[in-house]
């Protein structure tokens, strides 16, 4: 086959009809959300705009904490710590039969721990990415999952944007011919704070962790998986990368070149060149609302999107249709692409000396 015909996609579009993500798809699904930060917040919002979700519980370390943010979204229930040493309140929240599936917005050394008791209560599980720590802890969850028969995704939510599902319907297409090179960065300055989960080397902290899902999920998209990997990173003085470089090379000759950091100002774009034209997102290249397309000399134009809600809400669409169809996976976001990228991902630490104390 050769390598210029549209089968170069490596990821699947959505299922046709699910341009607007609100209408139901089928019967109410029970949402039980663990943890109260700001993703949580921002998810749990696009969540409510769905008309066959159902905001069932929510878990927080503290009761207070969880009732405030039950009352502030209007959950049924809110599960916080026991004082007298007994469940935590994730656990009490996964003990509750009225939940259907959890969506895990823990920090990241958390997920493994909560994704496998949540797995193993029989929950359809979202996940935030990175999914787990290293790709050891994602293969078991994974095998965990498929045993229990229940729906599990990273959730990674740029894949089912619409201006991401474009740029995948464009390579497809042909229109930009072979991808041969792919440029991306993803960088802002963060403020320094020890205490942070940013900055915790035993939280999955730095720039790798936090932003390199989104700079491999481009190439993953686009290219698949590479034939060679190399990195290097720049690392603080308690070990957490606050600059990491990826370079990664194809079987076909292609190559892109990934750059994250945690201390500059990045264009936090993507730029795919083919043999026939370009294609460039704006920023943030994690949800991009215009693409910029380029075939042949001067032929230019700009493609423009709007989003349902903050732009979670077709994740949360696909999600909830796989769940109501009998799925575990999804096909757009399908859980052998996240073994592929946590296996990259440690890769890139192990060439760059990251190193996470779970590891």
């Amino acid at each position: 086959m050769p390598v210029t015909e549209p089968q170069l996609v490596r990821t699947p579009l959505l299922a046709a009809g699910l341009d607007d993500p609100l209408p139901a798809t089928g019967r109410a699904l029970r949402w039980g959300v663990i943890a109260t930060g700001r993703i949580a917040s921002i998810v749990v919002s696009d969540l409510a705009l769905l008309s066959d979700a159902v905001l069932q519980a929510v878990s927080s370390r503290t009761q207070a904490g969880a009732d405030a943010f039950a009352a502030e979204h209007g959950f049924a229930s809110a599960y916080g710590d026991k004082a007298d040493g007994g469940l935590s309140g994730y656990q009490r929240l996964l003990a509750d039969p009225a939940v259907d599936v959890v969506y895990i917005a823990t920090p990241h050394a958390n997920h493994y721990q909560v994704g496998l008791e949540a797995l193993g209560a029989g929950k359809h599980v979202l996940c935030e990415k990175p999914l787990t720590l290293n790709a050891r802890q994602a293969e078991h969850l994974v095998s965990v999952a498929r045993e229990q028969n229940v729906f599990f995704m990273e959730a990674v939510w740029s894949r089912f944007l619409p201006s991401i599902q474009r740029v995948a319907g464009i390579i497809a297409s042909g229109e930009l011919g072979e991808v041969r090179w792919i440029q991306a960065d993803l960088g802002f300055p963060a403020p320094f704070d020890p205490e942070a989960r940013l900055w915790k080397l035993e939280d999955g902290g730095g720039a790798l962790l936090d932003l390199g899902v989104y700079l491999l999920t481009w190439a993953q998209i686009a290219l698949g998986q590479p034939r060679s990997l190399t990195a290097t990173s720049h690392l603080n003085s308690s070990g957490v990368d606050t600059e990491t470089a990826m370079s990664l090379v194809y079987d076909s000759g292609a190559q892109v070149q990934l750059m994250t950091s945690l201390t500059t100002v990045s264009t936090q774009t993507a730029t795919l060149s083919g043999t026939k034209g370009t294609l460039k997102c704006n920023a943030p290249l994690f949800n991009p609302t215009e693409l910029t397309i380029t075939t042949g000399p001067g032929e230019t134009r700009v493609e423009k999107f709007l989003l349902a809600g903050r732009g979670y809400t077709y994740q949360l669409r696909e999600v909830t249709r796989c769940i109501q169809q009998g799925m575990t996976e999804s096909p757009t976001m399908p859980l052998a692409d996240t073994l592929t990228i946590m296996s990259l991902l440690d890769e890139v630490r192990s060439q760059a000396g990251i190193r996470y104390p779970a590891d």
